[in-house]
């Protein structure tokens, strides 16, 4: 009965894959090396035992890093391109708006000039500010460029795409720079004017989502999800190799156990994530939401040992993720709020139960992610594998005729989205799906 634990607890299988995801090097959304990524994840699952292992393409707007650097008073500060910034070169009076909360915005005046806010929020605020938020706050005012600086030590400039749905480069130069640099530009050129310069180029791309399935042949389906792709500055180790190395591991795992599923699985590894949540989208749009009875979404787990699983307000999620932990006297972490900035949310957003399962780090924000320190020398095989024994545990009993989680209508999610200050943020990136 506890075979398949052990077996796991000594499996290579995620970890192996994971090596063999970071040595791939450059896996941004619609280049060679996602497409190679994704060919190895489809052929890693086929190899742990899923069924119908194969990719599904789709278009998605390319975007190839050039060079980038921010001139100051006679000097040249280092920077990197933000994803899908448009290649241009900008002046302007240089205005450091501190955390870049709506409220710094509401107060300043940036008509015209190069916006510098940092990637991090205060202790005291109540929410969360995502990059593209505080990006479009800057748009909103006529910010003639935007400047993200990092919060975490280590000369780390961070990286992360702007852009919309609609209109995915985006409307003004966007560069990520250290907290180093942040520190010299608003000590010595607040107020000054500098000059933003990206080189970048845009061109037509494909991406490619992953699928493999185990269990019977029903309607009803339980995705078991992380995403493939990851930016070209780093390993993409955390962001999201573990990800999709847990989802290899507890398909293994799940094969094992493949007569105990009532309902069958669907593994999904998605591409252009990075970039807006493209490939998800994309299977949004081709699958009929009631088939789906519970979504795993696994992006940002091992970087802890503690799990993390935001539940979007469905109880029996909670409850069921708190249920398997306490079967293994292991410790998580529930969160009953809304998370719309991974793959689940394509689904959940319109009322479908899901989870997005993290880890805990004891770090602000993302940490090493989303920077050059995104490597594979920052994650422990004991951490994914132990992950994976609950994640799979989980997954066997959301597939469990009796386990039931309701949907919900959409209207709901909106209402929860509005009490919990998320909304504002969602409007203005173009993120905000729901009839006013």
């Amino acid at each position: 009965m506890t075979q398949w634990i052990g077996s796991t607890f000594t499996s290579d299988a995620g970890w192996d894959h994971l090596e063999t995801l970071v040595d791939i090097g450059d896996r941004m959304a619609g280049s060679d090396g996602e497409r190679r990524a994704a060919e190895a994840t489809r052929d890693a699952l086929a190899e742990v035992g899923a069924r119908d292992a194969r990719l599904d393409e789709f278009d998605v707007q390319g975007w190839t890093r050039g060079d980038s650097e921010i001139r100051a008073g006679g000097t040249v500060q280092d920077c990197i391109a933000l994803p899908r910034s448009p290649a241009d070169e900008v002046s302007g009076e240089l205005v450091d708006l501190g955390y870049g909360l709506p409220a710094d915005f509401e107060d300043a005046d940036v008509e015209g000039k190069v916006v510098m806010v940092a990637t991090n929020v205060p202790d005291y605020y109540d929410r969360f500010v995502h990059r593209r938020e505080k990006y479009y706050y800057a748009v909103e005012g006529g910010a003639a460029a935007f400047v993200f600086r990092n919060h975490v030590e280590g000369c780390l400039p961070p990286t992360g795409s702007v852009g919309t749905a609609d209109d995915p480069i985006g409307d003004v130069p966007a560069v990520g720079v250290s907290k180093e640099v942040g520190a010299r530009l608003a000590r010595r050129f607040d107020g000054d004017e500098v000059t933003v310069s990206v080189d970048a180029e845009a061109h037509d791309a494909t991406s490619q989502n992953v699928h493999a399935e185990l269990g019977p042949d029903t309607d009803e389906q339980v995705l078991v999800t992380s995403h493939v792709d990851a930016h070209d500055i780093a390993e993409g180790a955390m962001d999201n190799g573990a990800g999709t190395a847990t989802v290899v591991e507890m398909a293994r795992a799940l094969a094992e156990r493949e007569d105990e599923l009532d309902t069958r699985v669907h593994f999904i590894a998605y591409g252009a994530e990075e970039v807006g949540l493209v490939g998800s989208a994309y299977q949004a749009e081709v699958t009929e939401h009631d088939s789906v009875k519970a979504i795993v979404n696994n992006d940002g787990v091992v970087r802890g040992r503690t799990l993390t699983f935001t539940t979007h307000g469905f109880d029996a999620l909670d409850e069921a993720a708190r249920e398997v932990a306490d079967r293994f006297d292991h410790p998580v972490k529930t969160v009953p709020e809304q998370g719309p900035h991974s793959d689940h949310w394509p689904f959940v957003r319109w009322g479908v139960p899901g989870y997005h399962v993290m880890s805990e780090t004891g770090d602000e924000g993302r940490g090493w992610g989303h920077t050059y320190a995104d490597t594979l020398d920052k994650l422990e095989v004991r951490d994914l594998r132990e992950q994976a024994i609950l994640l799979t545990e989980l997954t066997v009993h959301l597939a469990d005729e009796a386990f039931s989680v309701d949907h919900v209508d959409p209207g709901t999610i909106a209402a929860a989205l509005q009490e919990e200050n998320k909304a504002e943020g969602m409007k203005i990136t173009g993120d905000w799906p729901y009839d006013e």
